[in-house]
């Protein structure tokens, strides 16, 4: 069996900061009529890469069988799904603010 590698424990250490910074962000959101009064979702609060956004987007977007984007670091999803987003954001370890 080989020796205790450091690279993987460096790893371990950096992939527990990332999961501890995101429990340190605080998420809010709130819905917005747009166009023709269509609802939309809005989550913002994030302070993440805009790739890592983009890719909790599209998990977003996936599990709630809706479109959306991202603009200006914050997360636009049609349609009103305040009920569900919150409990979709803790599951990946989100604070959300109620």
């Amino acid at each position: 069996m080989p020796a205790d590698d450091p690279l993987d424990d460096l790893l371990d250490e950096l992939d527990s900061q990332s999961d501890l910074e995101t429990a340190e962000q605080v998420l809010s959101i709130r819905m917005e009529s747009r166009r023709y009064g269509k609802p939309v979702t809005i989550v913002e609060g994030f302070d993440l890469s805009n790739s890592e956004i983009e890719s909790i987007a599209s998990d977003l977007k996936s599990s709630l069988g809706t479109g959306g984007t991202v603009d200006d670091g914050r997360i636009e999803l049609q349609g009103e799904h305040r009920d569900r987003v919150p409990d979709l954001l803790r599951d990946r370890g989100f604070d959300v603010q109620a």
